[in-house]
C-alpha cells in the first residue's frame, strides 16, 4: 500500500522552519529499502559529519518508536507474534492494549520512566527495562527487495542537509 500511495498518508508538508514540501515517511534500519516513504541510515563506513548527524537524529526518532512497541509487547505478549484475527478484531486488540498501557503509565509514572530508554548527560543511550525482554522483529523481511530508489536517495540527502541547517539543527547534535 505504501508503494502505491494507498495508505492515506497526509500530503507532503514543509519541515519546521523550511519551505520545501517533504513527504511523510517511516523510519527503518539497514534491512529496509530506501524510499521516499522509508528513511534509513547511511552506511556506517566513511561517514561525513553531516551523515553522522543524520544517522544520530534518525536513530533518536527510531528509538521513540522502539520504546513504544517494546513497552506494549513487554506488557501484552500477544503482540509479539502474528495476530491471526480479522483486521477489525486486531484494531480492537491494539486499542485495548494502548488504553491499558496509558492507564498503567498514568497510575504508575515512575515504573513507566524506568521502562523506556533514556539518555545520560553525555547523550549516550541507557537502555530501558523493556529491552531485557523479548524484542519485536523489524517486520517481515521476506517480501520485497532492498533496492534504493533515486527519489529516496534525494529525500534522505535533503533531510540530511536540513538536520545540518540553521532551521533543522539542534544544539546538542554535535556532542555525540
Amino acid at each position: 500500500m505504501l508503494e502505491e500511495n494507498n495508505l492515506g498518508l497526509p500530503d507532503p508538508d514543509p519541515l519546521p522552519g523550511d519551505d520545501m514540501n517533504t513527504p511523510y515517511f517511516l523510519i527503518g534500519d539497514d534491512a529496509f529499502p530506501l524510499r521516499t516513504w522509508m528513511m534509513k541510515p547511511y552506511s556506517r563506513r566513511n561517514l561525513t559529519n553531516e551523515e553522522r548527524i543524520f544517522n544520530y537524529r534518525l536513530s533518536r526518532a527510531r528509538r521513540v518508536v522502539e520504546n513504544a512497541f517494546g513497552l506494549l509487547a513487554m506488557r501484552f505478549q500477544c503482540l509479539l507474534g502474528c495476530l491471526n484475527q480479522m483486521p477489525e478484531t486486531v484494531d480492537l486488540i491494539i486499542l485495548a492494549c494502548v488504553t491499558l498501557h496509558n492507564l498503567i503509565s498514568i497510575r504508575y509514572p515512575a515504573i513507566a520512566r524506568l521502562a523506556v530508554d533514556q539518555e545520560d548527560e553525555h547523550n549516550q543511550l541507557v537502555p530501558g527495562e523493556w529491552r531485557q525482554g523479548r524484542q519485536l522483529a523489524d517486520g517481515d523481511r521476506t517480501h520485497g527487495r532492498n533496492v534504493v530508489t533515486s527519489a529516496g536517495v534525494s529525500q534522505r540527502n535533503y533531510i540530511k542537509h536540513y538536520f545540518n541547517s540553521r532551521a533543522g539543527s539542534v544544539e546538542w547534535q554535535n556532542m555525540i
